[in-house]
């Protein structure tokens, strides 16, 4: 189950479609899903957790809490809309892709992928950037 919430001035379109679409990401990586729960917020939400879960002075995108039970793909995932503004201007990107992006690392993170390393990192890319065609692919 996958469940969305806003502590910001956000609302996001069409839960179905990314519930499903995240859903079939996790499965191609051979995981099942659990509960996973998205908190969209803004920065001063995301920076206060980032200071006091990971004691980490510093703005980010995302937030992601592993509640993982072995196979089974469990978690929190927060997400500031206005790094993502910026990050998409940025980037030269929509926001729609860039939010899709993000949404998805943090599932990547819970299927075990990291971005410590250049090579991590260009993993991590490559499987965003196929994620983010497939639900594209979708609303084709």
């Amino acid at each position: 189950m996958i469940e969305y919430y806003f502590e910001c001035e956000f609302s996001l379109d069409n839960y179905e479609s990314y519930s499903e679409w995240i859903s079939d990401i996790i499965n191609l990586e051979g995981f099942e899903l659990g509960e996973l729960t998205y908190i969209f917020c803004d920065d001063a939400y995301l920076h206060k957790l980032n200071v006091e879960f990971l004691d980490h002075d510093t703005l980010t995108d995302i937030l992601t809490f592993n509640y993982n039970l072995h196979k089974q793909i469990n978690g929190e995932i927060y997400i500031s809309i206005e790094r993502v503004k910026d990050n998409s201007m940025d980037f030269k990107t929509n926001f729609d892709d860039e939010l899709r992006r993000v949404m998805i690392h943090g599932v990547l993170h819970l299927c075990g992928y990291a971005d410590q390393s250049t090579d991590e990192e260009r993993e991590m890319r490559a499987k965003e950037d196929d994620a983010i065609d497939r639900f594209n692919a979708s609303l084709s």
